[in-house]
């Protein structure tokens, strides 16, 4: 009886060790797809990558900086009137005429749901009058928003060799563009029904992307496929006031859905986003050479996140670095240094340290005695120039009247 209890015990005290203990870190995402990139929405922070750097077809998730694009310098209200060009294009289409005139927002809806190829064209003509001129915009925008890895040669993502991303890239670009209201409204949208003039013309619109009706929170964003590229995917869902952007390039059939599936699995369960630091919080006061106040409170020009694994613990510090010397006069909002956050040593983020309030220069003592004495001097030399002039005038008053008795 003795020797039962005490097993016992030993298994109690095994399994209250065994929870007490910490979990072992989640095993990385095993996925299809040749490269692939998971990233915080909020701050941009990759939390899983495989090959994320590899040139890649992006195929039609091209289209997302379309969008985008045609969403900044175009109205949606906007008629276009479908050139040529973007009839009959191969792939994906929904079967423009010549002549016909559609909305930007159609033709955007068109685009974004139905993968409509001959809709990037048409977008593409209008906006930057000419596929060209468009693919200029396309790749300009590309190197601002630091996705330094791509070049498109179209609009739409038809294979060419010179038009290539990577899974990075499109994360960053998909990160940019999901901050526009506009483009979220329409990547969410599972159907949609469009105005065209010919009433035999396609209207309804049913988005590509089954992640819509089947992952929960998924928002957007965009498929593609080419047999070059294979299957793409740029997903995003949001959690728990959490967002997550899912890139995966080059899977292969129905492995697209899996991957991302598992991608933001991945990256919603075996993290945590916490809040470094607020906007507006004051950090420190500083000292201000020659202003009326002889310092300013500093604080922080936005929040910073950051995505920490599960089961782990950190020790967050941070390091305020300022400008050596601050001379009035000081403008609110001004940038007069940083503070940096460490995890374990390891650095995760810098924000912005701005005045809370101007600071206007004061007006040195010294100064005020230079300003009497160069006021004492100027009246002084003022009145012997008043007393000279005058002498003269009095002296050529009387030499008209000495040469006048002459005569």
């Amino acid at each position: 009886m003795h020797t039962i209890r005490g097993l016992w015990a030993i298994w109690a005290i095994f399994l209250v060790l065994l929870a007490a203990s910490p979990s072992q870190a989640a095993a990385a995402p095993e996925i299809v797809g040749g490269s692939a990139a998971v990233i915080d929405s909020k701050n941009g922070q990759v939390l899983f990558e495989k090959n994320m750097r590899q040139r890649m077809y992006p195929a039609s998730t091209t289209k997302i900086l379309t969008a985008i694009i045609a969403l900044e310098k175009g109205r949606p209200a906007d008629m276009v009137t479908i050139s040529g060009e973007a009839c009959n294009i191969e792939g994906s289409a929904i079967g423009l005429d010549e002549g016909e005139k559609i909305s930007l927002e159609d033709l955007l809806y068109a685009l974004m749901l139905n993968s409509g190829n001959d809709s990037a064209v048409a977008i593409a003509s209008y906006i930057g009058g000419s596929v060209d001129g468009f693919v200029d915009l396309m790749n300009k925008k590309a190197a601002e928003l630091g996705a330094v890895n791509t070049h498109f040669n179209n609009p739409n993502g038809l294979p060419d060799p010179n038009h290539y991303s990577t899974a990075y890239d499109m994360a960053v670009i998909a990160r940019y563009a999901m901050q526009n209201p506009e483009f979220r409204k329409i990547v969410a949208t599972e159907t949609k029904d469009i105005c065209r003039e010919d009433p035999n013309a396609q209207t309804y619109l049913l988005n590509h992307n089954k992640l819509l009706w089947q992952y929960e929170g998924a928002n957007g964003i965009k498929t593609g496929y080419t047999e070059l590229a294979g299957q793409c995917l740029v997903a995003s869902a949001a959690r728990q006031g959490r967002e997550l952007i899912a890139v995966v390039l080059g899977s292969e059939g129905t492995n697209i859905w899996s991957d991302a599936k598992v991608l933001l699995d991945y990256g919603f369960v075996e993290f945590n986003s916490v809040s470094v630091t607020e906007a507006g919080k004051r950090i420190t006061d500083v000292p201000v050479r020659f202003g009326v106040s002889d310092s300013t409170p500093v604080l922080t020009s936005c929040s910073l996140t950051y995505d920490f694994p599960r089961n782990k613990q950190y020790e967050i510090r941070q390091e305020v670095r300022l400008k050596e010397k601050i001379i009035a006069p000081v403008e609110a909002g001004e940038k007069l240094g940083e503070v940096a956050f460490f995890a374990n040593d390891r650095e995760i983020g810098r924000v912005d340290l701005v005045s809370k309030q101007a600071v206007q220069r004061k007006m040195p003592a010294r100064l005020w005695l230079y300003l009497f004495v160069a006021l004492a001097l100027f009246t002084v030399r003022a009145i012997f120039r008043y007393h000279k002039n005058r002498r003269r005038n009095q002296w050529l008053r009387f030499s008209k009247r000495k040469n006048y008795f002459k005569i």
